[in-house]
Parts: structure tokens; sequence; C-alpha cells
């Protein structure tokens, strides 16, 4: 005969109870971002589930947006993607014709939770959104290129802040006359800064159907445009001795050059400025200035950069739940000012960047100089030549330009020529995106 104790089932069905209650439901979330601000990604996702004892946010790090997403990519086909995926830019149009994601503005509705969507800048809502105005994704850490200066050696030839790309060249010579021996301009290439943000800048077209988002049917142009001479012009001040190669298989990267004040000048994003501050010579003082233009007085508005997240198909709706509570958790005040306020990155949203700005964020140092990038993505409002760029493949785009510009610049063949070539090899990958998805459409 078998004995039961009372007290003893009790005690274990109360125990049961509390387990049960106390766990968390949790979802995974994959990001790319990595080093100090890949921790301070991680913080967030400390920060959200110590909110709540309802969710938890599995997050893990990948060594850059082109693993991460390759990485889910193929935990997709197995079944074992993540419900919240941190994607760069370059990989917009590949996940929208997936169609393997929830739009968020459709899972916030579901699960009624008010997002002003109006409220974020033009700029950065239409490189995530349809051609319908519905946001695919949710943008999050945001960015656009800017120029860095070394504000000593401007004044040393007393000459202002570049505005024109000509200017710009006048400086660099100033520059070298008056000191020989330092790098006037650490130059290291960038598809992003020399093409893609100069294109937009200057309202000119990188690709047909309006930088592809009319249609799959795009072609490649920046070789017939103002972007050759640019080039031409950098390879220029590189043989001449007014610019100098800095990139990582050198032993140091422009970035790294100026912040040892090596070079006067740098190109990059403005979420270099919370690690500029962070690590720089004792002896530097620079200063931040939005990217030169051609003519004088026509500047338009820069692009976005960094990334978006995606909620990828295929999960429970108590993951979906876990993932809008997240969302919503990032989306508030004080979870925007700790992100901008330890990375660099910039506000996506009018109305947290006009709250930042009463507080006096943007007055003074380490902040100073980060409210130029909302100046940059605000210069105009987005026409069909800067809202942002639609191309399938845009990841092996961009590899294919870096790899034609940088023979170019060791002299193995002209920059029309590697502009040329970087076309048609670009032109034949987005043929075969668009044959990927014949019969469908851009949404």
């Amino acid at each position: 005969m078998t004995k039961t104790y009372p007290a003893l089932v009790a005690l274990a069905l109360a125990f049961c109870a509390t387990t049960a209650s106390a766990e968390k439901i949790k979802f995974d979330y994959w990001y790319g971002l990595s080093g100090d601000l890949g921790a301070v990604l991680a913080q967030t996702c400390d920060r959200f589930n110590a909110s709540q004892d309802k969710y938890e946010a599995v997050c893990t790090g990948y060594d850059g947006y082109e693993l991460v997403v390759q990485s889910a990519i193929a935990a997709f086909r197995a079944g074992k993607a993540p419900a919240l995926l941190q994607s760069f830019d370059a990989g917009t149009a590949d996940l929208m014709m997936s169609g393997q994601f929830y739009a968020v503005t459709q899972m916030m509705k579901d699960f009624k939770i008010d997002i002003n969507w109006d409220d974020y800048f033009p700029g950065i809502a239409d490189y995530y959104s349809s051609s319908k105005g519905e946001m695919f994704s949710m943008p999050f850490n945001s960015s656009t290129a800017v120029m860095y200066y070394n504000t000593d050696d401007l004044a040393s030839v007393n000459m202002p802040v570049p505005a024109t790309w000509e200017e710009f060249g006048n400086t660099l010579k100033a520059l070298k006359a008056k000191n020989p021996s330092k790098c006037a301009y650490g130059y290291e290439p960038s598809v992003w800064v020399d093409l893609e943000q100069y294109s937009a800048i200057n309202n000119v077209a990188l690709a047909t159907n309006n930088n592809g988002y009319d249609g799959l049917d795009t072609k490649l142009v920046y070789n017939t445009t103002s972007a050759v001479k640019h080039m031409e012009d950098i390879k220029g001040w590189l043989d001449a001795g007014l610019a100098e190669m800095k990139v990582s298989a050198g032993g140091m990267n422009s970035q790294e050059a100026f912040s040892q004040n090596i070079c006067s000048f740098f190109f990059g994003s403005i979420a270099n400025h919370s690690s500029l501050n962070l690590k720089h010579a004792d002896n530097l003082h620079w200063d931040v200035g939005m990217i030169p233009t051609e003519k004088a007085g026509e500047r338009h508005n820069s692009v976005v950069g960094g990334a978006s997240l995606w909620v990828l198909a295929g999960k429970s709706e108590d993951e979906y739940r876990g993932v809008a509570e997240y969302l919503k958790f990032i989306s508030t005040p004080d979870s925007i000012k700790f992100w901008v306020s330890n990375t660099g990155y910039i506000p996506v949203t009018k109305s947290a960047f006009d709250q930042l700005t009463k507080d006096g964020f943007y007055a003074a140092a380490p902040y100073k100089g980060r409210e130029t990038a909302i100046a940059s993505l605000t210069a105009t409002e987005p026409g069909p030549l800067n809202r942002g760029f639609r191309l399938g493949s845009m990841i092996q785009l961009r590899a294919e330009w870096l790899s034609d510009v940088q023979a170019a610049l060791a002299g193995q063949m002209t920059v029309q020529a590697a502009y040329d070539q970087s076309v048609e090899r670009g032109n034949a990958m987005l043929e075969k995106f668009a044959k990927t998805y014949a019969g469908k459409t851009l949404p």
C-alpha cells in the first residue's frame, strides 16, 4: 500500500507553481555589433530583462553584420533562426524580398502597442519602409557619415571648415605646405562614404529606378556620374601626397591615425564619435562637420547607415509578444538616452532629438558635435535620389566596388575602368537577383 503525505504533496505543488510562474518566456536576438558598441547593445538586453519578469531576451553577438545575417539565413533554413535580427542597411532589399519577416508596424498593432511612426525622421523611416509607407523593420542603431577634422591644424593655416570638395582639396594643399611631414588626410576606401553618401548628398543617381525603389529591373549607373571624378580626385590627392592610405592591413586605419593626431582629416560614421572621445591623443583637438558637396549651397540630405531590427517569421505568439515588449522598451525616452549616450548613434525620432537638445545634451563634450549628423540627414526632405538604395545583393555589390577601387588606387587600371567594371559585374548580380524573384515586385 502506498502512503501519501498531504503536507509534502502541497509543498511540491507550491514549488512547481512557483517555478512555473518564475519561468520567463524566452526569445532569441542575434546582433552584429561587436567591440565596445556590441557591449552596450548587450546592456540593452540586460536592462530589458531586469525591467520585467515575464520575458527574457537571449542575446547573442556576432563579429559583424555580414556574419550575423549569413548565420541567420543558415539557421532559418534549419528552422533555428532567432526571433529578432539586427541587420545592416545593405541587407534591406534581400530581407524585404524574402518575405520571411513580421512587419514591425503590423506586429505592434497586433499587440496593441502604440508607436508614433510619424515621429521617425523621414530619412531613416524611408530606408526601412515599403512603398506604401509600412515600416518593415525597427530603426535602431542609426548613423550617417560625417567629416572629422583637427581644429588646431585648420587654425594653423587660417582655413575654414571646407564646405565643398574644391575647398577640401585646397585645404589639403595648405596643410601640407605648412607641415609637409604630417598626414593631411587619412584615407580608407569606403563605398558607403565615397559613393553612396556622395551620390545622395549631391543628388546624383547611383542606379536606375530611383536607386532601385521603383522596380527589380534596376541597373547601376554610377560610372556615368560625377562620382567618377570624385574618386579620381581622391586618387589624385593620394598620388600627390596630400592624402595617405590608412587601412588596418597597413597597421593603422583612418580613425586610429586621426585619433593619434597623425592625420588632420578622416571621414566615417557619427558612431565613431563616442570611441574618439574615449580614446585619442592628449594633444588632439577635434570637431565634426558635414561631408563637403560638389557645389556650394547645393546640399541634399545624406542617407542613413547602421542597422535596424527585423522580426523573423515562424515564431510563437509568446515570442512575438516578448519581442514587441523589447522594441517598446528600447523606444522609451530613457532607453534612447542610454543608447545614444553610450554609443554615438543618433536618436531615430524627432521628439527624442528635440528633448535631448532641450536638455542640453549636445551643448558640451562628450556629446557636442553629434547633432551634425541630424543636420546632415535632414538637410533636405528625402527625394527619389537620396532616400536610400534598394538594391539586391548589396553586400556583394559593395565588395565588388571595393575590389575594383583598390585596383585603381594601386595603378592597375584607371578609376573610370574600375567603375565601369564594378558596374558591369554589379549589374549581372542585380539581374540574377531579379530573376530569383521573377514575377514579384518590391513591396
